[in-house]
């Protein structure tokens, strides 16, 4: 081949083509873009698959929302009886703390003191 075949463009773009095929570099570097390509492209795929996800999930709670406001056991109301409340008012104010003095409340702390330390 003379030097006038390897200027024509077709020529030249083959020639260049294959000595990059053989080169040891270029192809760990073509391998490495195909490795991260294809790793954007999952991670991309990823995103795409739970946008959509979240906006059906959303969809899904919009419908629904109003329906649970019309049902009826939603407005139900539980009936207490007179009795329960006034037992539970009395346990509220039977349960008033004692007053103590200051001296008791030292006697008291350094008993309830662990490992002899007091509180």
């Amino acid at each position: 081949m003379d030097f006038e075949d390897f200027v024509e463009p077709e020529i030249a773009v083959t020639a260049a083509v294959t000595a990059a095929l053989f080169s040891p570099r270029v192809r760990k570097v073509i391998r490495k873009g195909m490795v991260y390509g294809m790793a954007s492209i999952l991670t991309a795929g990823d995103v795409a698959t739970a946008f959509g996800w979240s906006v059906r999930q959303g969809v899904k709670q919009a419908e629904e929302a109003p329906q649970e406001a019309t049902h009826p056991m939603k407005e139900a109301t539980v009936h207490v009886p007179a009795e329960t409340i006034n037992l539970a008012k009395e346990t509220v104010t039977s349960a008033k703390p004692k007053k103590v003095a200051t001296a008791q409340r030292k006697v008291v702390t350094k008993i309830k003191g662990v490992g002899g330390r007091s509180a």
